[in-house]
Formats: C-alpha cells, structure tokens, sequence
C-alpha cells in the first residue's frame, strides 16, 4: 500500500510542473485522491460489496468530480490531473502509467452488460476533454489530443487528434499535424522551439523558391539576350545587302 503510494506520488512529481511538495499533493491533488478512492471501491466490488463500492465511488465523485466505476480496472501510477469532469466506466481498463485530463471520457457505446468501455495500454497519454467510447484498444504510448472522439482501435505510439479521431503520427513517423493538446509529457517539444523550427523550415523553402526563381530568370535573360543578338544580325545582314 505504502510503496504505491509512494510511487503514485513520484508519478505526479514526473508529470506536473506545478507540484512542490509530498504534502500538497496528498492534500491538493483530486486526481490523486479518486484513485484511491477507486482502490477502496474496486476491493469491496471484487469481493461482493456492490453497494459499498458504489457509495464509495459515488462519495470519491463528490469530493473530486472524477468518477470512476469500481468495477473499472485501474494500474499503478495512473495520474489524473486536474481531473474534474472524468468519467471512466464500468468495464474500463486503464493501464500502468497512463495520463488522463480533465474532462475525459472513457464511455461505452452500448447498452450491452460484457466488455462496453475502452481499454487503454501502458502509458498512454489523454488530452483534456477527449471522449473514447466503446470497447476499443489504444496502444501503449499513444496521444489522444485534446477534444478528439475515438471510436476505433488505436495502435501503439500513435497519435490520434480530430472529431472523429483520425491518426497523424503513428510509432517511428513524423507528421507535420503533432500531438497539440493540453497533454505534455517530458519529450514533448517546447512549444517556442517548434515555432522556431517552423519558421526556419518556411524560411529554407522560401529560399529554394527565390533561388529556384533566379536560375529560371537567368535562363529567361540568356535567351532574350540570345535572340536580340541572333535580330541584331539579321538586322545587319540586310542593311549590306
């Protein structure tokens, strides 16, 4: 219990700038603490305690505004941050390290009682306000940028932005559309190097073009210049004659 908590709480030092100390995020982080709320809540689910799952869960969603389904499947080290407005349903499955923001949704699309809600592998990271619904799979190491609705599998470390989600960078690619959403992780790019980096891209493509431009004006002038000097002597070969 101890050592997960302890590594819950590295998790949230990795992955949020704004923490400062041990103590502010056991008191100040809701994503935090519905996680263990659902612990309490998936413990008396898995052992024939529906209601008292429910009430806990129901109680954790009262203080945090995360609610998770106790019968929802949780790994270690999942941090929810911010957090408020996140639904995860009942048949979910989140896995070892994944990043979730406020306002996500891992929902069902039926009313079927098997497996209805997502499953999501190791690491994956879920912008604020994304929706991914139904009994679908999402990779380890995928994005799910900010607002998108997923409704299809997604493989591993790809990128997916959009209504309805479509993938702009899949593992081993680069794509000019990257993953924009409020979601960072540490190897995401500094949002003023890639500005800097665009620029500088638009600026080589514009000097190709200018030179591109000069060579085909050069051409052009050697052949003006070739036909004034081929009229030139047409003009002088009639006036001797």
């Amino acid at each position: 219990m101890f050592t997960q908590l302890r590594e819950d709480i590295r998790s949230v030092f990795d992955r949020d700038p704004a923490a400062r100390t041990t103590w502010e995020v056991l008191t100040c982080y809701p994503g935090l603490h519905a996680v263990y709320f659902h612990k309490l809540g998936h413990w008396f689910w898995m052992h024939g305690l529906r209601w008292l799952g429910r009430l806990t869960s129901h109680v954790g969603r009262f203080l945090t505004g995360i609610e998770i389904h106790p019968g929802a499947i949780m790994g270690r080290r999942v941090f929810i941050d911010h957090g408020m407005g996140v639904v995860i349903g009942e048949t979910a499955e989140v896995a070892d390290d994944v990043t979730l923001y406020h306002g996500v949704t891992l929902g069902g699309t039926s009313w079927n009682k098997g497996k209805r809600h997502p499953t999501l592998g190791k690491g994956v990271v879920v912008g604020a306000g994304a929706k991914i619904l139904g009994p679908i799979f999402v990779g380890e190491g995928a994005k799910i940028g900010s607002n998108a609705v997923v409704v299809k599998d997604v493989p591993a470390g790809a990128t997916v932005i959009g209504i309805p989600g479509r993938i702009v960078e899949e593992a081993g690619t680069r794509d000019e559309a990257r993953f924009a959403a409020y979601a960072v992780v540490k190897d995401m790019d500094d949002p003023y190097a890639a500005a800097i980096r665009t620029l500088m891209e638009h600026t080589r493509e514009l000097e190709q073009t200018v030179a591109a431009l000069e060579e085909k004006l050069r051409q052009v002038d050697s052949r003006v210049q070739g036909s004034l000097t081929e009229a030139s002597k047409a003009e002088q070969l009639r006036a001797v004659k």
